[in-house]
Protein backbone atom coordinates (compact mmCIF):
# COMPACT_ATOMS: atom_id res chain seq x y z
CA UNK A 1 0.00 0.00 0.00
CA UNK A 2 2.80 2.43 0.76
CA UNK A 3 3.98 2.09 -2.85
CA UNK A 4 0.59 3.32 -4.03
CA UNK A 5 0.90 6.22 -1.57
CA UNK A 6 4.16 7.13 -3.30
CA UNK A 7 2.27 7.16 -6.60
CA UNK A 8 -0.06 9.84 -5.20
CA UNK A 9 -2.95 7.88 -3.69
CA UNK A 10 -4.51 8.62 -0.31
CA UNK A 11 -4.89 5.15 1.20
CA UNK A 12 -7.12 4.18 4.15
CA UNK A 13 -7.02 0.64 5.55
CA UNK A 14 -10.03 -0.45 7.60
CA UNK A 15 -9.31 -3.56 9.64
CA UNK A 16 -10.08 -5.27 12.95
CA UNK A 17 -8.62 -4.53 16.37
CA UNK A 18 -6.08 -6.70 18.15
CA UNK A 19 -4.88 -6.55 21.80
CA UNK A 20 -3.26 -3.22 22.69
CA UNK A 21 -3.70 -1.87 19.14
CA UNK A 22 -4.33 1.78 18.37
CA UNK A 23 -7.78 2.61 17.03
CA UNK A 24 -6.18 4.89 14.47
CA UNK A 25 -2.65 5.56 13.25
CA UNK A 26 -0.62 6.26 10.13
CA UNK A 27 2.03 3.82 8.89
CA UNK A 28 4.15 4.60 5.81
CA UNK A 29 1.59 7.18 4.74
CA UNK A 30 -1.34 4.75 5.03
CA UNK A 31 -4.16 5.79 7.37
CA UNK A 32 -5.16 2.75 9.43
CA UNK A 33 -8.58 2.53 11.08
CA UNK A 34 -9.11 -0.40 13.44
CA UNK A 35 -12.58 -1.33 14.63
CA UNK A 36 -14.41 -4.42 15.76
CA UNK A 37 -13.11 -7.94 16.03
CA UNK A 38 -12.91 -11.04 13.87
CA UNK A 39 -16.67 -11.14 13.30
CA UNK A 40 -17.86 -7.58 13.96
CA UNK A 41 -15.37 -5.80 11.69
CA UNK A 42 -17.62 -6.43 8.67
CA UNK A 43 -20.57 -4.54 10.13
CA UNK A 44 -18.40 -1.74 11.50
CA UNK A 45 -16.53 -1.31 8.19
CA UNK A 46 -19.85 -0.92 6.39
CA UNK A 47 -20.96 1.75 8.86
CA UNK A 48 -17.60 3.53 8.52
CA UNK A 49 -17.95 3.67 4.76
CA UNK A 50 -21.51 4.94 4.94
CA UNK A 51 -20.43 7.88 7.10
CA UNK A 52 -17.26 8.61 5.07
CA UNK A 53 -18.22 7.72 1.51
CA UNK A 54 -17.49 11.19 0.15
CA UNK A 55 -13.80 10.71 1.03
CA UNK A 56 -13.24 7.84 -1.41
CA UNK A 57 -13.00 7.27 -5.16
CA UNK A 58 -12.62 3.47 -5.02
CA UNK A 59 -13.07 0.67 -2.50
CA UNK A 60 -10.77 -2.37 -2.44
CA UNK A 61 -12.47 -5.38 -0.85
CA UNK A 62 -9.85 -7.92 0.21
CA UNK A 63 -11.61 -11.27 0.59
CA UNK A 64 -10.28 -13.94 2.92
CA UNK A 65 -13.09 -16.53 2.75
CA UNK A 66 -15.81 -14.17 4.05
CA UNK A 67 -16.09 -10.92 2.07
CA UNK A 68 -17.25 -7.48 3.20
CA UNK A 69 -20.20 -7.63 0.74
CA UNK A 70 -19.28 -4.22 -0.65
CA UNK A 71 -21.40 -4.64 -3.85
CA UNK A 72 -24.45 -4.37 -1.59
CA UNK A 73 -23.66 -0.93 -0.23
CA UNK A 74 -20.92 0.66 -2.38
CA UNK A 75 -22.89 1.85 -5.38
CA UNK A 76 -21.52 5.33 -6.13
CA UNK A 77 -17.89 4.38 -6.83
CA UNK A 78 -16.04 1.34 -8.26
CA UNK A 79 -15.22 -1.73 -6.18
CA UNK A 80 -12.09 -3.80 -6.78
CA UNK A 81 -11.96 -7.24 -5.14
CA UNK A 82 -8.76 -9.06 -4.17
CA UNK A 83 -8.91 -12.85 -3.75
CA UNK A 84 -5.68 -14.77 -3.28
CA UNK A 85 -7.42 -18.14 -3.37
CA UNK A 86 -10.73 -19.82 -2.74
CA UNK A 87 -11.17 -21.65 0.55
CA UNK A 88 -12.78 -24.78 -0.96
CA UNK A 89 -11.21 -27.86 0.71
CA UNK A 90 -9.99 -25.64 3.54
CA UNK A 91 -13.52 -25.68 4.98
CA UNK A 92 -13.06 -29.34 5.89
CA UNK A 93 -9.77 -28.65 7.67
CA UNK A 94 -10.57 -25.45 9.56
CA UNK A 95 -14.27 -25.81 10.46
CA UNK A 96 -16.33 -28.57 12.00
CA UNK A 97 -19.29 -30.47 10.64
CA UNK A 98 -21.89 -29.30 9.62
CA UNK A 99 -20.36 -25.84 8.98
CA UNK A 100 -17.64 -27.43 6.84
CA UNK A 101 -20.23 -28.85 4.43
CA UNK A 102 -22.37 -25.71 4.50
CA UNK A 103 -19.30 -23.57 3.79
CA UNK A 104 -17.99 -25.74 0.97
CA UNK A 105 -21.26 -26.46 -0.83
CA UNK A 106 -23.18 -23.25 -0.14
CA UNK A 107 -21.70 -20.32 1.82
CA UNK A 108 -18.54 -19.59 -0.18
CA UNK A 109 -20.27 -19.89 -3.54
CA UNK A 110 -23.22 -17.81 -2.32
CA UNK A 111 -21.01 -15.08 -0.91
CA UNK A 112 -18.82 -14.84 -3.98
CA UNK A 113 -21.79 -14.80 -6.38
CA UNK A 114 -22.13 -11.09 -5.49
CA UNK A 115 -18.72 -10.43 -7.05
CA UNK A 116 -19.02 -12.20 -10.40
CA UNK A 117 -19.21 -8.89 -12.29
CA UNK A 118 -16.84 -7.01 -9.96
CA UNK A 119 -13.27 -6.46 -11.23
CA UNK A 120 -11.16 -8.92 -9.25
CA UNK A 121 -7.42 -9.27 -8.77
CA UNK A 122 -5.81 -12.61 -8.01
CA UNK A 123 -2.22 -13.79 -7.83
CA UNK A 124 -1.93 -17.04 -9.79
CA UNK A 125 -3.24 -18.79 -12.87
CA UNK A 126 -4.73 -21.49 -10.62
CA UNK A 127 -6.78 -18.96 -8.66
CA UNK A 128 -7.83 -17.17 -11.85
CA UNK A 129 -9.10 -20.46 -13.29
CA UNK A 130 -10.93 -21.28 -10.05
CA UNK A 131 -12.67 -17.90 -10.06
CA UNK A 132 -13.65 -18.11 -13.72
CA UNK A 133 -14.98 -21.62 -13.13
CA UNK A 134 -17.54 -20.24 -10.67
CA UNK A 135 -18.59 -17.43 -12.97
CA UNK A 136 -16.21 -14.50 -12.42
CA UNK A 137 -16.01 -12.45 -15.61
CA UNK A 138 -13.41 -9.74 -14.92
CA UNK A 139 -10.33 -11.32 -13.34
CA UNK A 140 -6.92 -9.62 -13.44
CA UNK A 141 -3.77 -11.64 -12.76
CA UNK A 142 -1.21 -9.65 -10.76
CA UNK A 143 1.82 -11.58 -9.55
CA UNK A 144 3.13 -11.44 -6.01
CA UNK A 145 6.14 -9.29 -5.23
CA UNK A 146 9.18 -10.16 -3.16
CA UNK A 147 10.27 -8.45 0.03
CA UNK A 148 13.91 -9.50 -0.06
CA UNK A 149 16.65 -8.96 -2.64
CA UNK A 150 17.61 -12.28 -4.26
CA UNK A 151 21.17 -13.43 -3.78
CA UNK A 152 23.58 -12.39 -6.51
CA UNK A 153 24.83 -15.98 -6.69
CA UNK A 154 24.43 -19.30 -4.90
CA UNK A 155 26.12 -19.56 -1.51
CA UNK A 156 27.29 -22.54 0.53
CA UNK A 157 24.61 -24.55 2.27
CA UNK A 158 24.72 -26.14 5.72
CA UNK A 159 27.21 -29.05 5.91
CA UNK A 160 24.40 -31.50 6.74
CA UNK A 161 21.40 -32.09 4.44
CA UNK A 162 18.91 -29.57 5.80
CA UNK A 163 15.16 -29.36 5.22
CA UNK A 164 13.04 -26.37 6.20
CA UNK A 165 9.31 -25.79 6.68
CA UNK A 166 7.83 -22.29 6.99
CA UNK A 167 4.14 -21.69 7.54
CA UNK A 168 1.33 -21.19 9.98
CA UNK A 169 0.76 -24.14 12.27
CA UNK A 170 -2.81 -24.80 11.21
CA UNK A 171 -4.50 -27.79 9.64
CA UNK A 172 -4.84 -26.56 6.07
CA UNK A 173 -1.08 -25.90 5.90
CA UNK A 174 -0.41 -29.58 6.76
CA UNK A 175 2.73 -28.94 8.85
CA UNK A 176 2.51 -32.45 10.29
CA UNK A 177 2.92 -33.84 6.76
CA UNK A 178 6.28 -32.09 6.53
CA UNK A 179 7.31 -33.58 9.90
CA UNK A 180 6.23 -37.09 8.89
CA UNK A 181 8.06 -36.70 5.58
CA UNK A 182 11.22 -35.72 7.45
CA UNK A 183 10.93 -38.87 9.55
CA UNK A 184 11.19 -40.94 6.36
CA UNK A 185 14.02 -38.76 5.04
CA UNK A 186 15.89 -39.29 8.31
CA UNK A 187 15.67 -43.05 7.88
CA UNK A 188 17.35 -42.80 4.46
CA UNK A 189 19.76 -39.96 5.26
CA UNK A 190 20.76 -40.25 8.95
CA UNK A 191 22.63 -36.93 9.14
CA UNK A 192 19.65 -34.93 7.79
CA UNK A 193 18.10 -32.25 9.99
CA UNK A 194 15.07 -29.99 9.83
CA UNK A 195 14.20 -26.43 10.81
CA UNK A 196 10.56 -25.50 11.43
CA UNK A 197 9.46 -21.86 11.42
CA UNK A 198 5.95 -20.74 12.29
CA UNK A 199 3.42 -20.44 15.07
CA UNK A 200 -0.19 -21.48 15.52
CA UNK A 201 -2.62 -23.73 17.34
CA UNK A 202 -1.00 -26.97 16.05
CA UNK A 203 2.52 -26.19 17.25
CA UNK A 204 2.33 -27.87 20.67
CA UNK A 205 0.76 -30.98 19.12
CA UNK A 206 3.42 -31.20 16.42
CA UNK A 207 6.23 -30.86 18.95
CA UNK A 208 5.00 -34.09 20.55
CA UNK A 209 6.04 -36.03 17.43
CA UNK A 210 9.38 -37.31 18.67
CA UNK A 211 11.92 -37.17 15.83
CA UNK A 212 15.57 -36.31 16.31
CA UNK A 213 17.28 -33.28 14.77
CA UNK A 214 14.20 -31.07 14.36
CA UNK A 215 14.48 -27.50 15.65
CA UNK A 216 11.28 -25.52 16.21
CA UNK A 217 11.84 -21.77 15.96
CA UNK A 218 8.27 -20.49 16.24
CA UNK A 219 7.81 -16.93 15.03
CA UNK A 220 11.09 -15.38 13.87
CA UNK A 221 12.41 -12.13 12.45
CA UNK A 222 12.81 -11.77 8.69
CA UNK A 223 16.58 -11.63 9.21
CA UNK A 224 16.65 -15.07 10.84
CA UNK A 225 14.15 -16.51 8.37
CA UNK A 226 16.25 -15.58 5.36
CA UNK A 227 19.43 -16.69 7.08
CA UNK A 228 17.96 -20.15 7.65
CA UNK A 229 16.53 -20.31 4.14
CA UNK A 230 19.92 -19.45 2.67
CA UNK A 231 21.54 -22.35 4.53
CA UNK A 232 18.79 -24.91 3.81
CA UNK A 233 18.99 -27.39 0.95
CA UNK A 234 15.24 -27.83 0.41
CA UNK A 235 11.95 -26.25 1.41
CA UNK A 236 9.17 -28.75 2.15
CA UNK A 237 5.74 -27.27 1.48
CA UNK A 238 2.66 -29.42 1.79
CA UNK A 239 -0.68 -27.58 1.78
CA UNK A 240 -4.33 -28.07 0.92
CA UNK A 241 -4.11 -25.14 -1.52
CA UNK A 242 -2.42 -21.75 -1.78
CA UNK A 243 -3.02 -18.52 -3.61
CA UNK A 244 0.60 -18.58 -4.75
CA UNK A 245 2.89 -19.74 -1.95
CA UNK A 246 5.05 -16.69 -1.31
CA UNK A 247 7.43 -18.66 0.90
CA UNK A 248 8.42 -20.65 -2.21
CA UNK A 249 9.61 -17.47 -3.93
CA UNK A 250 11.36 -16.30 -0.76
CA UNK A 251 13.18 -19.63 -0.55
CA UNK A 252 14.08 -19.42 -4.24
CA UNK A 253 15.57 -15.96 -3.64
CA UNK A 254 17.94 -17.60 -1.15
CA UNK A 255 18.87 -20.29 -3.68
CA UNK A 256 16.64 -22.94 -2.11
CA UNK A 257 14.26 -24.98 -4.28
CA UNK A 258 10.97 -26.38 -2.99
CA UNK A 259 9.43 -29.83 -2.91
CA UNK A 260 5.70 -29.16 -2.85
CA UNK A 261 2.29 -30.71 -3.07
CA UNK A 262 0.70 -30.46 -6.51
CA UNK A 263 -2.18 -28.16 -5.53
CA UNK A 264 -3.54 -24.81 -6.77
CA UNK A 265 -1.04 -22.03 -6.18
CA UNK A 266 1.97 -24.24 -5.56
CA UNK A 267 1.79 -25.59 -9.09
CA UNK A 268 2.24 -21.95 -10.16
CA UNK A 269 5.07 -20.93 -7.82
CA UNK A 270 7.00 -24.20 -8.33
CA UNK A 271 8.08 -24.97 -11.87
CA UNK A 272 8.24 -28.76 -11.82
CA UNK A 273 11.72 -30.13 -12.52
CA UNK A 274 12.99 -26.61 -13.22
CA UNK A 275 12.88 -24.69 -9.92
CA UNK A 276 11.71 -27.52 -7.68
CA UNK A 277 9.56 -30.62 -7.64
CA UNK A 278 5.82 -31.24 -7.42
CA UNK A 279 5.14 -34.59 -5.81
CA UNK A 280 3.42 -37.46 -7.63
CA UNK A 281 0.79 -37.78 -4.91
CA UNK A 282 0.04 -35.40 -2.06
CA UNK A 283 1.28 -37.49 0.84
CA UNK A 284 4.17 -37.42 3.34
CA UNK A 285 5.58 -40.53 1.67
CA UNK A 286 5.74 -38.90 -1.75
CA UNK A 287 7.07 -35.65 -0.26
CA UNK A 288 9.87 -37.61 1.39
CA UNK A 289 10.62 -39.65 -1.74
CA UNK A 290 11.04 -36.54 -3.90
CA UNK A 291 13.22 -34.84 -1.30
CA UNK A 292 15.44 -37.90 -0.91
CA UNK A 293 15.94 -38.17 -4.67
CA UNK A 294 17.20 -34.58 -4.77
CA UNK A 295 19.40 -34.80 -1.70
CA UNK A 296 21.10 -37.86 -3.21
CA UNK A 297 21.67 -36.15 -6.56
CA UNK A 298 23.73 -33.07 -5.74
CA UNK A 299 24.25 -32.11 -9.39
CA UNK A 300 20.49 -32.02 -10.06
CA UNK A 301 19.85 -30.22 -6.78
CA UNK A 302 22.43 -27.59 -7.67
CA UNK A 303 20.77 -27.02 -11.05
CA UNK A 304 17.34 -26.58 -9.46
CA UNK A 305 18.85 -24.20 -6.89
CA UNK A 306 20.36 -22.06 -9.63
CA UNK A 307 17.12 -22.04 -11.64
CA UNK A 308 15.11 -21.19 -8.54
CA UNK A 309 17.34 -18.23 -7.78
CA UNK A 310 17.05 -16.95 -11.35
CA UNK A 311 13.25 -17.39 -11.30
CA UNK A 312 12.89 -15.34 -8.10
CA UNK A 313 14.50 -12.29 -9.71
CA UNK A 314 11.42 -11.49 -11.79
CA UNK A 315 9.27 -10.76 -8.70
CA UNK A 316 9.19 -7.23 -7.35
CA UNK A 317 6.60 -5.35 -5.27
CA UNK A 318 7.23 -2.22 -7.33
CA UNK A 319 5.99 -4.11 -10.40
CA UNK A 320 2.98 -5.35 -8.45
CA UNK A 321 2.15 -1.80 -7.33
CA UNK A 322 2.45 -0.56 -10.92
CA UNK A 323 -0.01 -3.23 -12.08
CA UNK A 324 -2.47 -2.16 -9.38
CA UNK A 325 -1.97 1.47 -10.37
CA UNK A 326 -2.93 0.66 -13.96
CA UNK A 327 -6.06 -1.26 -12.92
CA UNK A 328 -7.19 1.41 -10.45
CA UNK A 329 -6.79 4.20 -13.00
CA UNK A 330 -8.84 2.23 -15.54
CA UNK A 331 -11.67 1.77 -13.05
CA UNK A 332 -11.70 5.38 -11.88
CA UNK A 333 -11.54 6.65 -15.47
CA UNK A 334 -14.50 4.46 -16.48
CA UNK A 335 -16.46 5.84 -13.57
Amino acid sequence: MHRLVKKGYDMTLVTSRFPNSLAEESVDGVKIIRMGGKYTVYRKARKYYQTSRKDFDLVIDEINTKPFFTPKFVTEIPVLAIIHSLAREGWFYETRFPLSYIGYYYLELKWLSLYKDIPTVTVSTSSKQDLEAIGFRRVFLVTEGLGVAPLSELTEKDPDPTLIFIGRMKKNKLPHHAILAFSRIKNEIPNAKMWVIGDGYMLDRIKKIKIKDITFYGHVTDELKYSLLKRSHLLLIPAVREGWGLVVTEANAMGTPAVAYNVPGLRDSVKHEETGLLVKENSPQSLASSAISLLKDQKYLRRLSRNALDFSKQFDWDNTASAFDTIIKQLITRK
